[in-house]
């Protein structure tokens, strides 16, 4: 995997006299979106049946896991993890204060399969370094495997009082599957993974 670490000023008030710090700040590369037909192409190589077919068997497999989500069921994806939906909302003390308007947020919440997780931690990091002015100053390459962030078990940094009852934000599931989803290290909601 390739990483770019660049130099960035970071700032961390609004204050305009705030100077700032020079931290460097790591973002893999993505090299550009596989399109579908591209991907089903492949695919059909890799199982030696037509295009046609591959197409028409992605096609039903999505619509399959589409339906089941909504009905609340955790659906697995082969080779990759399971995909349910689910939602943040905010929590109340009266019964009566439970509305629609209460959900902050609908989700897709991704588990990544054992193997696909074990295939990210064992992949090497290869990381440049650029310096302020765009120069590049380093190159790291780490062969070392790292822990591979589990999304549904990371710590909750969102529970807030928002007013109205407790305030406090629900992460669960949908359907019977509750659960903390959490949110990102940095505090921020998480992108619907």
């Amino acid at each position: 995997m390739k990483v770019k670490a660049i130099e960035k000023k970071l700032k961390f008030t609004k204050d305009e006299n705030d100077p700032g710090v020079w931290r460097y700040v790591m973002t893999p590369e993505q090299y550009s979106s596989l399109s579908q037909k591209k991907v089903i192409r492949e695919a059909a190589l890799r199982s030696g049946v037509s295009q046609g077919v591959m197409q028409a068997c992605w096609d039903a497999a999505g619509e399959v896991i589409k339906a089941w989500a909504t009905e609340g069921h955790s659906v697995a994806l082969p080779g990759l993890g399971t995909m349910r939906f689910g939602l943040r909302s905010k929590a109340v003390e009266d019964v009566n204060d439970v509305k629609t308007k209460l959900i902050t947020t609908r989700r897709i919440i991704f588990t990544p399969d054992v193997d696909l997780k074990d295939e990210l931690k064992n992949t090497s990091i290869q990381i440049t370094c650029y310096d302020r002015d765009g120069k590049e100053v380093k190159r790291v390459t780490s062969a070392d495997d790292a822990e591979v962030e589990d999304n549904e078990n990371a710590p909750s940094q969102e529970n807030q009082n928002q007013g109205g009852g407790s305030g406090q934000e629900n992460q669960g599931g949908s359907g019977n599957e509750g659960g903390n989803t959490g949110g990102t290290p940095t505090g921020g909601e998480e992108g619907g993974m």
